[in-house]
């Protein structure tokens, strides 16, 4: 399922599990603000990640205070925050801002982590040229299975370059996630896959995988930056969880299109 919304200055729900039965488990959103404003977040009961994809913030939790800036996702690095449930969050805008917010139900207790940009883990995948250069993306993950496994989720952001593919080769895994669309202009749109569909994605655009192939591809001339989120199952955690399409697990061979020059 793929669904876009006219935003609006504040909080700006995509996902209410309270509400909608989509499988994700996660609550998604997507918060405007402008220079002045603030917003609290307190859950009793749900894990909050926080993360700024463009502006200048304060922000807040418990006695810890932090000014992060990201002019935006394509030339610069994230700020997020992992936070459990029962913490006070702040967030003060000092500029614009646009703040991805995903939250699920845990009932462990941890101390929240801020993964800046010296943290982040970046994976620089098809970078050698194969398939004949048309799968290079940027990787990077905030936190996971490995870094944070206090944590129901997963989080992290893929840079995907104008007119290449990324979630490639084709795989698919059980754990449901979710993908959050931006582009370097407004206008800018890829193709997503997921769930047995094709849809057309655009800017703050929303995917909903819960099964099935899910591998992206941006239109020539436009950068595609999404978030991708993922909800662990229990006995069952994404732990880097790929499952190659067997019919396309050829893509894998380093001279898979090298029949392409020859004769």
């Amino acid at each position: 399922m793929y669904f876009n919304k006219e935003l609006h200055r504040g909080y700006n729900a995509y996902i209410d599990t309270a509400a909608d039965d989509l499988g994700t488990r996660m609550d998604i959103g997507l918060l405007v603000m402008e220079e002045g404003d603030e917003y609290g977040i307190n859950d009793p009961v749900k894990e909050t990640a926080v993360l700024l994809f463009e502006g200048d913030i304060e922000l807040t939790w418990g006695e810890k205070h932090v000014e992060a800036s990201r002019p935006d996702c394509f030339h610069y690095e994230a700020y997020c925050l992992l936070a459990p449930r029962n913490t006070e969050i702040r967030i003060k805008a000092r500029s614009h801002a646009e703040i991805y917010l995903q939250q699920t139900d845990n009932e462990r207790d941890y101390e929240a982590v801020l993964y800046t940009p010296e943290t982040v883990q970046t994976q620089h995948a098809g970078a050698n040229g194969e398939l004949m250069g048309t799968m290079q993306r940027e990787i990077k993950t905030f936190f996971d299975l490995d870094n944070a496994p206090f944590s129901n989720m997963v989080l992290g952001e893929v840079l995907n370059y104008p007119g290449k593919w990324s979630s490639y080769p084709p795989h698919f895994h059980p754990q449901p996630e979710v993908y959050f669309y931006r582009f370097d202009h407004p206008q800018g749109f890829g193709v997503g896959f997921s769930n047995g569909e094709v849809h057309r994605t655009g800017h703050n655009g929303c995917l909903v995988i819960n099964e099935g192939m899910h591998s992206q591809a941006a239109a020539p001339g436009y950068a595609m930056c999404y978030s991708w989120g993922i909800r662990h199952l229990e006995d069952d955690p994404w732990d880097k969880t790929r499952i190659d399409e067997p019919e396309h697990a050829w893509l894998w061979k380093e001279d898979a299109n090298d029949h392409i020059f020859q004769g």
